[in-house]
């Protein structure tokens, strides 16, 4: 099975278009991170996985268009077809959150099957002069990475990474400046003032690429690119290896439409060079 043909894959095709309620875009991030498992799960164990009621998982059935959740449970065995995950009771829990942030990272790369929107945006990006880098709270230390690699290689990164009143004077003078597009990461718990910050950018013109733990997270409409990325959730504070490579790899595709870009990394090497700014 191709990675374009994989079950969280066929999980996303199936929710694709579908207007659905905060709690049941939850459900369905919930189906697609544990895909391989989902068509042997009763309703109560998805209500649980979830952690939403079992009457919520039948009206998800419902308003995807099947008559409850075993006719939904029925067509998953047949277009999703898994054998169950193997079992991790071996693990201790520290393991477990390894394997699990493994997992996400297995997702990830079953999503850049498809390169095109991550071309595109690195296209966006490159073009912007300057170039807005957004990320509150839990996201500011990945906006913050994204933002200390890209200066790297494009003349004018801006890091919006605190919130509060001056986040949309930032985005008005980044706009002045001639920005056309924004960088954002969004991971859980979700801002509101994220949410604010996205919606005014769009009402003055900005272009916005999102990096997000879920194609249903609350940016999404908010969102011109939406790049989805796992966050692991099995221990006190949520992992975020896969946005941070999401980062890296928004990185790389961005640096193919800056021509200049190898240019500035070798001129900044041999300006480190000459201050012996490392020591290796």
């Amino acid at each position: 099975m191709s990675v374009t043909d994989s079950p969280a894959a066929r999980l996303q095709a199936l929710f694709e278009g579908r207007r659905l309620t905060p709690t049941q875009r939850r459900i369905a991030h919930s189906m697609v991170r544990r895909a391989p498992d989902v068509p042997f799960l009763s309703s109560v164990e998805l209500a649980e996985l979830a952690g939403v009621s079992q009457p919520s998982v039948t009206r998800f059935a419902v308003a995807l268009g099947f008559d409850g959740y075993p006719a939904l449970r029925k067509h998953l065995r047949e277009v999703v077809p898994a054998e169950p995950a193997a079992d991790a009771t071996s693990y201790n829990e520290y393991q477990q959150a390894v394997e699990a942030e493994i997992e996400n990272l297995r997702h990830l790369a079953e999503v850049l099957a498809d390169p095109r929107p991550v071309r595109k945006a690195g296209r966006l990006l490159a073009a912007s002069r300057p170039l807005p880098v957004l990320g509150l709270r839990a996201a500011a230390a990945q906006a913050h990475g994204f933002a200390y690699f890209a200066a790297k290689v494009h003349p004018d990164v801006r890091l919006l990474n605190e919130g509060g009143t001056l986040l949309q004077d930032r985005i008005d003078a980044a706009v002045r400046a001639g920005a056309t597009a924004l960088m954002c990461f969004a991971l859980p718990r979700h801002p509101r003032e994220v949410l604010d910050a996205l919606a005014y950018a769009k009402e003055a013109g900005l272009a916005v690429v999102t990096v997000a733990d879920s194609a249903f997270a609350p940016v999404a409409k908010a969102s011109d690119v939406l790049l989805p990325a796992p966050v692991g959730t099995g221990l006190a504070f949520d992992t975020a290896c896969a946005p941070m490579l999401l980062g890296r790899v928004l990185l790389e595709a961005m640096c193919d439409h800056l021509p200049e870009a190898q240019a500035r990394l070798e001129e900044f090497d041999a300006t480190a060079a000459a201050r012996g700014l490392f020591v290796d």
